[in-house]
């Protein structure tokens, strides 16, 4: 998964104002107790982001 697609995934989801807020502030310890944009920066696979995210917040395996 590329980057670009990994960012509308999040807005298509949650919406831009809200994926923009999960991504700094939510810490997930699915990602090494770290926030999206942590996991992006330390070269953490945004697939393995984007499911961490779906599990947090519960997206539907339709959209994941």
């Amino acid at each position: 998964m590329r980057l670009t697609q990994f960012r509308e995934l999040m807005a298509d989801e949650f919406g831009a104002v809200r994926a923009a807020a999960v991504a700094q502030d939510h810490v997930f310890a699915e990602l090494g107790g770290r926030t999206v944009e942590q996991a992006l920066e330390h070269g953490i696979d945004p697939r393995e982001v984007w499911r961490a995210v779906c599990a947090a917040y519960d997206v539907p395996p339709s959209r994941r």
